[in-house]
């Protein structure tokens, strides 16, 4: 089982009260410490506001925050947990991907979700449609990118967006294309739409005592369309609360043990304790988790 952080942007609140400048330096230091560490990948939330109330405090935007990231790491992979549909033109996201990928040397993962903080959506001028229109722009942005980041030109019309001979050059460095990461806990659609569309299914949260039953339906999900389930790995957010809150080395190693391929957690402490990650570090080895080398003198 892989480990990613969410690298500390501001969302949670861990920045109120902090300068900008330090503020983001702070988040490149953990991003460049999770590499060293040997952690297999870096996220950010693709927020605009504060949770769980918006405040006039520091939320780091994820598309630019994470380019800059790319230049300042070398290993990580790199993504967005996961990015709002809704959000931006389904077209230029498939673009601004291929050139992160580009730009990272083919470490980018698409992530892709329905979105639901109505706040940020109406405070940025997005309205906030339907939950059943909110999930048709994620499938078109799905059917979109997969096409885009396959192939240099492409065209497709569906009921929220379109393209026409779009082309997207350069293509990702990764081929046949940037995986793509599903977010959600929705069984009836969502989960459906990762089995057609994506390389990872990523649930919200989900207890591992209740991850038997999910990766049940999850397989008859992948069986419906005559895909083979084994082909569609399965990653947990694990909330920070969660992780503070219980005892990180076995809650890891549940995970690890119900077949979970990957989990991705806020350190949220990271923003101001540099033993935190660390300490995450040793938790994963002894929960048996996969992680790089880390440098002399790290426990490992």
């Amino acid at each position: 089982m892989d480990v990613g952080v969410i690298v500390p942007q501001g969302w949670t609140g861990e920045y109120d009260g902090w300068d900008a400048e330090r503020a983001w330096a702070r988040t490149v230091s953990v991003a460049q410490a999770t590499d060293e560490l040997g952690f297999e990948s870096i996220w950010l939330f693709d927020h605009v506001h504060t949770t769980p109330r918006p405040t006039e405090e520091i939320t780091f935007e994820a598309f630019t925050s994470l380019a800059a990231l790319a230049a300042q790491t070398r290993r990580v992979r790199l993504g967005h947990l996961v990015t709002c549909a809704g959000y931006r033109n389904p077209a230029l996201v498939a673009k601004m991907t291929a050139t992160l990928d580009v730009v990272s040397g083919g470490r980018m993962e698409l992530g892709l979700g329905a979105g639901w903080k109505e706040d940020e959506w109406r405070a940025y001028g997005f309205g906030f449609p339907p939950l059943r229109e909110r999930q048709a722009r994620l499938r078109d942005a799905l059917e979109i990118a997969t096409r885009m980041l396959r192939t240099p030109t492409s065209t497709f019309e569906g009921p929220t967006a379109a393209i026409s001979a779009a082309i997207n050059v350069p293509q990702p460095v990764q081929r046949p294309t940037v995986p793509i990461v599903v977010g959600g806990n929705g069984r009836d659609v969502t989960w459906r739409l990762a089995a057609r569309f994506a390389d990872e299914l990523n649930l919200d949260n989900v207890p591992p005592s209740e991850m038997n039953d999910a990766m049940a339906v999850i397989a008859e999900r992948c069986t419906e369309i005559g895909r083979d389930p084994a082909t569609l790995r399965v990653s947990v957010h694990i909330w920070w609360e969660a992780l503070e809150r219980d005892d990180p080395a076995a809650l890891l190693g549940a995970y690890r043990s119900a077949g979970v391929a990957r989990v991705m957690a806020l350190v949220r402490r990271a923003a101001a304790d540099d033993d935190a990650l660390p300490a995450l570090r040793a938790a994963a080895i002894a929960a048996g988790a996969t992680l790089a080398e880390a440098p002399t003198g790290v426990a490992s």
